[in-house]
């Protein structure tokens, strides 16, 4: 279809594919078609299978971004090792607290936005995830990330991982910090960046 979801569970647009994650799965697709699905295989060269996939991964938009998705393998390695996004990020039930819990990142968040956080955190930084410093009226202070918010009351999940819940009225100061705790991947390799996301990627959460 014209905008690529005329498949049940398939939005080629929005990134989201039945069997692909890498751009080599995606050509393969192309090449070798679905034949239980009724696709085809498809000739064409290789500078019009990476025009085809940068297409796809730009979201369709010709003014987009197309973001290379490498080896999903790698990037897990690369999470939990070099990357080092276990210290602070939790994934099915493991790992801490202190920052967004990313186990269905890969069903909310297309690869444009994924680099995007990787590579510029404070700008990509959702408002409700932003640090607080909150002193209560008798002095205390605690630090740690914001969860919700009203009028009257914030809660947040403090540096020790605790769920805490005030009330606005009984609080000395409530700052709200404009920078992400979360340094960018600057140390990471163009290829190593493109295996992260294929591996945050097939975090889908819970089926």
């Amino acid at each position: 279809g014209p905008n690529g979801d005329s498949v049940t569970g398939i939005d080629l647009r929005r990134g989201q594919f039945r069997r692909s994650v890498s751009d080599q799965d995606l050509i393969q697709t192309i090449v070798n078609g679905v034949a239980a699905a009724g696709m085809p295989a498809f000739r064409f060269q290789p500078a019009e299978l990476d025009a085809l996939v940068a297409f796809i991964r730009a979201g369709f938009d010709l003014t987009g971004t197309a973001v290379k998705v490498g080896d999903p393998a790698r990037g897990q390695a690369l999470y939990s090792g070099k990357a080092a996004c276990q210290t602070c990020h939790r994934v099915s039930g493991a790992g801490p607290r202190q920052a967004p819990d990313l186990s269905d990142i890969g069903a909310i968040r297309s690869p444009a936005s994924l680099e995007r956080s990787l590579l510029t955190p404070t700008a990509a930084m959702l408002p409700i995830n932003r640090p607080v410093r909150i002193v209560t009226r008798d002095g205390k202070t605690f630090r740690g990330r914001r969860l919700n918010e009203d009028t009257y009351t914030v809660q947040i999940i403090d540096d020790q991982e605790r769920l805490l819940s005030f009330t606005k009225a009984d609080l000395r100061e409530y700052e709200v910090g404009k920078t992400s705790p979360m340094p960018p991947a600057a140390s990471l390799s163009a290829e190593e960046l493109a295996d992260l996301i294929a591996y945050l990627l097939t975090l889908k959460g819970t089926p």
